[in-house]
Parts: structure tokens; sequence; C-alpha cells
């Protein structure tokens, strides 16, 4: 069953992060498919130039993707991104949370991460999905929703 809000929100553990570490706080988790490409960059530069009003809202932004932790540190070098970046190359994470699903272009189908971001609250349950997400204007969105 996906999940849904008001649920607990699975554990990420990996050796560089835990989101047990942000008990206390709201989280912005948002998981995008590759790094460096044009709606993935567009996405993590948005919250990157959002990222000081996170802040202020006492919300710590997280990305997740497939990438293995090389393509990630030069994603953040290449953009100053000043969050942290999740590996997720076996997309276990992904799949807890229900964002590793099948897709298709040009006819081919396979599977990938569905752009999806979730606000996690204090208490470590999920406060907010934001599915199918559109790229442009999507860390406006997010903020909104912490606002409320």
């Amino acid at each position: 069953m996906p999940l849904q809000v008001g649920d607990k929100a699975p554990d990420i553990k990996t050796s560089e992060f835990s989101l047990a570490s942000l008990k206390g706080q709201r989280v912005v988790v948002f998981f995008f498919p590759k790094a460096d490409t044009p709606g993935c960059t567009k996405e993590a530069c948005e919250f990157r130039d959002a990222s000081k009003t996170f802040s202020k809202k006492k919300a710590a932004i997280i990305g997740i993707s497939p990438d293995k932790p090389a393509a990630h540190a030069k994603f953040v070098a290449k953009y100053s991104l000043p969050y942290t970046l999740v590996a997720d190359p076996d997309h276990a994470i992904a799949e807890a949370y229900g964002v590793w699903k099948e897709k298709s272009m040009y006819g081919r189908k396979y599977m990938g991460i569905e752009r999806t971001t979730f606000v996690i609250d204090e208490k470590g349950r999920i406060a907010h999905i934001f599915a199918k997400v559109h790229p442009a204007g999507h860390a406006a969105e997010v903020l909104e929703a912490l606002a409320g």
C-alpha cells in the first residue's frame, strides 16, 4: 500500500546519512531521477535558492537519487547545493517510499524514480506528499505547504 499522509516515514539510513538524526525537525525529502539532467538541476537549484527560507522554517532538505556518491559530489560542487544528497544506487530507499516505478519513454518501459517529494514532520510522520512533481516552481510549492 502506498505511503499516505500521517504514516510514519520509512527510515533512511546510509553510511553518510540517517533520517533519525533529524528527528525533532521537519524534513523535506525530494526524490529525483538523475543528477545533472535538466529537470533535476532545475529542481535542485530551486531548493538551493530557497534553502535559507527552508532553514528559517526549521526544515532540512534531503535529495535522493539512484546516482552513486561520486555523481552527487560533482552535482553538489557544480551547483553549490547546500543540503545533503543521499545515494540510493540499489533503490532500496525509493522502494520503501514507493517512488521506484515502471516508466515509459518512446514506447520503452523501464524502472526509475517517479519525481516525488515528502514533507516529514518533527515526529517522523509524513505531513505532505507531492507526487509526479514538475521541477519548475516546486520549491515554492513545498514552502507553501510548510507555512500551512
